[in-house]
């Protein structure tokens, strides 16, 4: 009984281990997009911060929504426009914990923000 038990949990440890896990990949945006600026030079452009929500099911096993990178800079970007200083942060912010607590797991959200620069539209 005890080695099932084990069994188990390290079934779920293996499975849990790839939960809440987002990949973001910049060769397919169709987009230039840079994670910083040449050193000691600021990026000259339009600065934007988009939200999205990632809704993650079963304590993280499952993903039930993405957001996705493409579409987010896709209504920032147009023509030869780039993106440069590009940050993603994916965080819990205090509603996101709370429906987590309520939902006992059940259904956890995260917050996603990207933040850059537009340069030359």
């Amino acid at each position: 009984m005890r080695r099932r038990f084990l069994s188990l949990l390290a079934l779920c440890s293996v499975l849990s281990a790839g939960a809440c896990v987002q990949t973001f990949d910049a060769t397919t945006l169709g987009v230039e997009a840079t994670m910083a600026s040449p050193p000691a030079t600021q990026a000259q452009g339009e600065a934007f911060r988009v939200n999205r929500k990632a809704v993650y099911l079963l304590w993280g096993m499952l993903g039930a929504s993405k957001p996705s990178l493409e579409e987010a800079l896709a209504s920032q970007v147009a023509g030869t426009a780039r993106v440069t200083d590009l940050r993603i942060k994916v965080r819990s912010r205090w509603s996101d914990v709370l429906f987590t607590v309520l939902t006992a797991g059940l259904i956890a959200p995260r917050t996603v923000t990207y933040e850059g620069v537009v340069v030359g539209q």
